[in-house]
């Protein structure tokens, strides 16, 4: 399973503010540190404040934050809010002649419950451990 560059933005997004002590941090410097494009970042943020995950100020002086605290975001509830469908395969319109009788969609579904229930195991906390690290390198 590949998640969608979406998701995988979303959780960057909500690691770097976790990284960012509270400060406001703008879409701006946020789309030059992961080299992005403001146009889909701004998708991004829209869609994680209108989950509650962050909260936004505008004018000058403005900004995004967490809403939450990081031991509050699940990596799993992330992923599931921002993907549009976790299903690995589309049998239904596939085509596929085995579809009635085929084994491999309930697999690959057990395989994704699996994927999603180690997720639920860690929060935006976990991502950040390393802290110190992660400053340096975004700087």
């Amino acid at each position: 399973m590949q998640l969608t560059k979406h998701t995988d933005l979303s959780l960057r997004v909500l690691m770097y503010l976790a990284i960012t002590d509270d400060e406001l941090s703008t879409i701006k410097d946020i789309s030059e540190h992961y080299n992005v494009s403001r146009n889909h970042l701004m998708k991004v943020v829209n869609r994680l404040a209108t989950l509650g995950y962050i909260k936004s100020s505008q004018g000058r002086g403005g900004g995004i934050a967490l809403a939450l605290p990081v031991e509050e975001i699940g990596v799993g509830d992330i992923v599931r809010a921002m993907e549009q469908t976790l299903n690995m395969i589309d049998c239904e319109g596939s085509g596929c002649p085995l579809t009635p009788a085929c084994l491999l969609k309930g697999i690959l579904s057990e395989a994704a419950t699996a994927f999603l229930k180690s997720l639920d195991g860690y929060s935006i906390a976990d991502l950040v451990r390393n802290r110190p690290q992660l400053i340096r390198l975004i700087g």
